[in-house]
């Protein structure tokens, strides 16, 4: 039954007693509705049933309805049912967006003021249905569904939850090429400009000449004075800042007849057009003048040029190179 005004004396008839017990129990004449629908004063004490296969709105404005009144409003249908502020206001804890047999009491705190009180609300069902899956947020309870291998959970505005999976953008590192090293020289080239740094490892590089020095240049370019080097080095216990004419020296005489030579080499920036590319080197070789004791080179490296590093060749003063691997990292 709707709000009533009774008068003194009035007789209820028992279809009006039922009634009015249906509204006090919280239930009420019910009106069907099937498409959006905005309340009206007579809705007050009663049922909204809102039964429709798409989404739907139910529009509460001011001055229809006085402090205490309440609407009791149903979602039967497939399509969910949003409880919409007009002109008055909707506060709620809950969701104001019905799912399927979900409900709720629309209670007037004044003329312009409500709260609806969700009975079920879209969190009491969790909407997960998979291993991995993300219980968030949109405009109501959602779910992201778990991601590829080795993504991560990215922040996206535009995104309807504000989340999203995405691969890694920083701190990654993927595996280019694995080169064989072998011959006068070896060039690894066509290098992906889709990372932010490189990183190159040297092993196990064996050269047919005792007593020679592992070296580098990038682009091909052998310009004289293009490269400038600061190193340190175990084996004269000083700090030399030099220019290599046409290349980068990257260790100290190594021997020919043990393989335990490595090198890293990292090139920070290598994309950029517009600096000179900088960079720096470690490594860790077998001496030659005693086969048994080992040198350490540390450098830092600067190729004096704009263009973005895009070939790498490694090569020794003298000789080929017998064995070995060249690792090539992108760093994102």
């Amino acid at each position: 039954m709707a709000k009533q005004t009774f008068t003194t004396g009035q007789v209820l008839t028992a279809a009006q007693m039922t009634s009015l017990q249906q509204t006090a129990m919280g239930g009420g004449s019910a009106t069907a509705k099937t498409a959006s629908y905005v309340l009206v004063a007579a809705d007050a004490g009663t049922t909204v049933a809102m039964n429709a296969a798409g989404a739907t709105t139910i529009t509460v404005n001011t001055a229809l309805f006085a402090a205490g009144d309440t609407v009791f409003i149903q979602n039967l249908g497939a399509g969910a049912c949003t409880v919409t502020a007009g002109t008055a206001t909707v506060a709620t804890a809950g969701s104001l967006i019905l799912p399927q047999n979900d409900a709720g009491i629309l209670y007037f705190t004044a003329t312009g003021a409500s709260i609806f009180y969700d009975y079920i609300q879209a969190g009491a069902v969790s909407p997960l249905t998979t291993k991995g899956d993300v219980y968030t947020f949109s405009t109501s309870d959602a779910r992201i569904a778990v991601g590829a291998n080795d993504t991560v959970l990215t922040a996206d505005s535009a995104e309807a939850t504000g989340l999203k999976w995405a691969t890694p953008t920083s701190g990654g590192m993927t595996l280019i090429s694995t080169t064989s090293l072998s011959g006068a020289s070896v060039t690894l080239s066509s290098i992906p400009a889709t990372y932010k740094n490189l990183q190159l490892v040297i092993r196990d590089l064996l050269p047919t000449v005792d007593n020679v020095n592992m070296n580098l240049r990038v682009n091909g370019d052998s310009t004289a004075s293009r490269y400038r080097i600061s190193a340190f080095s175990t084996a004269n216990g000083a700090t030399v800042t030099f220019d290599q004419s046409s290349f980068i020296n990257l260790t100290s005489g190594m021997s020919n007849t043990v393989t335990d030579n490595f090198v890293i080499i990292n090139f920070y920036d290598y994309t950029n057009t517009v600096t000179r590319k900088l960079g720096d080197s470690m490594a860790l070789t077998t001496d030659a003048t005693t086969t048994t004791s080992f040198v350490k080179n540390n450098l830092t490296l600067n190729y004096n040029q704009t263009p973005a590093i895009s070939s790498i060749t490694i090569f020794l003063d003298s000789g080929n190179i017998t064995s070995g691997s060249a690792l090539l990292y992108g760093v994102s």
